[in-house]
Protein backbone atom coordinates (compact mmCIF):
# COMPACT_ATOMS: atom_id res chain seq x y z
CA UNK A 1 0.00 0.00 0.00
CA UNK A 2 1.32 3.41 -0.92
CA UNK A 3 1.29 5.71 2.09
CA UNK A 4 1.17 9.52 2.07
CA UNK A 5 4.57 11.15 2.54
CA UNK A 6 4.74 13.86 5.19
CA UNK A 7 6.15 17.25 4.21
CA UNK A 8 8.61 19.56 5.89
CA UNK A 9 6.93 21.20 8.89
CA UNK A 10 4.86 18.17 9.93
CA UNK A 11 5.89 17.26 13.48
CA UNK A 12 6.86 13.56 13.12
CA UNK A 13 9.61 14.61 10.69
CA UNK A 14 11.25 16.83 13.28
CA UNK A 15 11.49 14.38 16.20
CA UNK A 16 13.97 11.53 16.77
CA UNK A 17 12.41 8.11 16.16
CA UNK A 18 12.59 5.43 18.86
CA UNK A 19 14.02 1.97 18.09
CA UNK A 20 11.92 -0.97 16.95
CA UNK A 21 11.38 -3.38 19.84
CA UNK A 22 10.32 -6.48 17.93
CA UNK A 23 10.00 -7.32 14.24
CA UNK A 24 6.32 -8.22 13.99
CA UNK A 25 3.91 -8.74 11.13
CA UNK A 26 2.95 -5.06 11.42
CA UNK A 27 6.60 -4.07 11.01
CA UNK A 28 6.90 -6.32 7.93
CA UNK A 29 3.76 -4.69 6.46
CA UNK A 30 5.17 -1.23 7.20
CA UNK A 31 8.39 -2.16 5.37
CA UNK A 32 6.40 -3.45 2.36
CA UNK A 33 4.39 -0.21 2.33
CA UNK A 34 7.56 1.89 2.60
CA UNK A 35 9.11 0.07 -0.37
CA UNK A 36 5.94 0.56 -2.46
CA UNK A 37 5.80 4.23 -1.45
CA UNK A 38 9.50 4.83 -2.20
CA UNK A 39 9.24 3.33 -5.69
CA UNK A 40 5.96 5.12 -6.46
CA UNK A 41 7.36 8.54 -5.46
CA UNK A 42 9.94 7.75 -7.08
CA UNK A 43 12.84 7.96 -4.65
CA UNK A 44 16.03 6.16 -3.65
CA UNK A 45 15.31 6.07 0.08
CA UNK A 46 12.49 6.46 2.58
CA UNK A 47 12.47 6.53 6.38
CA UNK A 48 9.50 5.48 8.54
CA UNK A 49 9.01 9.00 9.97
CA UNK A 50 8.36 10.23 6.41
CA UNK A 51 5.19 8.11 6.35
CA UNK A 52 4.22 9.20 9.85
CA UNK A 53 5.59 6.21 11.77
CA UNK A 54 8.04 7.11 14.54
CA UNK A 55 10.33 4.08 14.31
CA UNK A 56 13.99 3.64 13.32
CA UNK A 57 13.48 1.96 9.94
CA UNK A 58 14.58 2.98 6.48
CA UNK A 59 14.61 1.45 3.02
CA UNK A 60 17.00 2.36 0.22
CA UNK A 61 17.56 1.43 -3.41
CA UNK A 62 19.84 3.63 -5.49
CA UNK A 63 18.88 1.63 -8.61
CA UNK A 64 15.25 2.81 -8.15
CA UNK A 65 14.01 -0.75 -8.62
CA UNK A 66 16.11 -1.66 -11.65
CA UNK A 67 18.25 -4.12 -9.65
CA UNK A 68 16.32 -6.05 -6.96
CA UNK A 69 19.60 -6.91 -5.16
CA UNK A 70 20.13 -3.18 -4.44
CA UNK A 71 17.06 -2.94 -2.18
CA UNK A 72 18.18 -2.54 1.44
CA UNK A 73 16.11 -2.44 4.61
CA UNK A 74 17.57 -1.26 7.90
CA UNK A 75 15.92 -1.61 11.30
CA UNK A 76 17.55 0.23 14.23
CA UNK A 77 20.55 1.33 12.12
CA UNK A 78 23.68 3.06 13.36
CA UNK A 79 26.50 4.64 11.40
CA UNK A 80 29.68 2.86 12.50
CA UNK A 81 32.15 4.53 10.12
CA UNK A 82 32.24 7.51 7.82
CA UNK A 83 34.97 9.17 5.84
CA UNK A 84 35.73 11.56 3.02
CA UNK A 85 33.56 14.40 1.81
CA UNK A 86 31.22 14.87 -1.13
CA UNK A 87 29.23 17.97 -1.98
CA UNK A 88 26.33 17.21 -4.28
CA UNK A 89 22.83 18.40 -5.01
CA UNK A 90 20.28 16.70 -2.78
CA UNK A 91 16.50 16.60 -2.62
CA UNK A 92 13.94 14.88 -0.42
CA UNK A 93 10.51 13.32 -0.87
CA UNK A 94 9.39 15.34 2.18
CA UNK A 95 10.60 18.60 0.62
CA UNK A 96 9.30 18.20 -2.96
CA UNK A 97 10.45 20.70 -5.53
CA UNK A 98 13.55 21.84 -3.61
CA UNK A 99 17.20 20.82 -4.04
CA UNK A 100 20.38 22.17 -2.50
CA UNK A 101 24.06 21.29 -2.32
CA UNK A 102 24.75 19.40 0.91
CA UNK A 103 28.06 18.11 2.29
CA UNK A 104 28.00 14.43 3.19
CA UNK A 105 30.56 11.72 3.80
CA UNK A 106 31.71 9.94 0.65
CA UNK A 107 31.92 6.60 2.48
CA UNK A 108 29.51 5.42 5.18
CA UNK A 109 29.22 2.06 6.95
CA UNK A 110 25.82 1.30 8.49
CA UNK A 111 25.07 -1.53 10.91
CA UNK A 112 21.54 -2.64 11.76
CA UNK A 113 19.01 -5.39 11.35
CA UNK A 114 17.71 -6.63 8.01
CA UNK A 115 13.98 -7.25 7.80
CA UNK A 116 14.52 -10.93 8.70
CA UNK A 117 16.15 -9.84 11.99
CA UNK A 118 19.72 -10.78 11.13
CA UNK A 119 22.46 -8.22 11.75
CA UNK A 120 23.92 -6.63 8.64
CA UNK A 121 26.78 -4.24 7.99
CA UNK A 122 26.75 -2.43 4.65
CA UNK A 123 29.32 -0.04 3.24
CA UNK A 124 28.05 2.67 0.95
CA UNK A 125 30.09 5.00 -1.22
CA UNK A 126 29.04 7.89 -3.42
CA UNK A 127 25.26 8.05 -3.87
CA UNK A 128 24.58 5.16 -1.47
CA UNK A 129 26.65 6.87 1.26
CA UNK A 130 24.65 10.07 0.69
CA UNK A 131 21.41 8.10 0.86
CA UNK A 132 22.46 6.40 4.12
CA UNK A 133 23.29 9.72 5.79
CA UNK A 134 20.11 11.35 4.47
CA UNK A 135 17.89 8.56 5.83
CA UNK A 136 19.75 8.47 9.15
CA UNK A 137 19.05 12.20 9.45
CA UNK A 138 15.33 11.44 9.12
CA UNK A 139 15.56 8.92 11.95
CA UNK A 140 17.19 11.62 14.08
CA UNK A 141 14.47 14.20 13.29
CA UNK A 142 16.42 16.21 10.71
CA UNK A 143 15.96 16.98 7.00
CA UNK A 144 18.51 18.15 4.45
CA UNK A 145 17.16 21.71 4.82
CA UNK A 146 18.34 21.63 8.45
CA UNK A 147 21.92 21.13 7.21
CA UNK A 148 21.80 24.32 5.13
CA UNK A 149 22.90 27.74 6.31
CA UNK A 150 22.32 31.35 5.42
CA UNK A 151 20.51 32.58 2.35
CA UNK A 152 20.04 29.14 0.80
CA UNK A 153 18.13 27.88 3.84
CA UNK A 154 16.18 31.13 4.25
CA UNK A 155 15.01 31.08 0.62
CA UNK A 156 13.72 27.51 0.87
CA UNK A 157 11.96 28.10 4.21
CA UNK A 158 10.34 31.33 2.97
CA UNK A 159 9.09 29.56 -0.16
CA UNK A 160 7.67 26.70 1.94
CA UNK A 161 5.88 29.21 4.23
CA UNK A 162 4.40 30.97 1.20
CA UNK A 163 3.24 27.65 -0.27
CA UNK A 164 1.72 26.74 3.13
CA UNK A 165 -0.20 30.02 3.35
CA UNK A 166 -1.69 29.45 -0.12
CA UNK A 167 -2.61 25.83 0.65
CA UNK A 168 -0.13 24.43 -1.87
CA UNK A 169 2.10 22.68 0.68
Amino acid sequence: MIRPILRYGEQPLHEPAPPVGEITGDIQQLIDDMIDTMYAAPGIGLAAPQVGVALRIFVADVSIGRNPADLLTFINPDVVERGGVQREDEGCLSVPGFNATVSRASRVVVKGLARDGREQVVEGTGLLARCFEHEMDHLDGALFVDRLRGLQKDLILRRIKKLSRTGQW
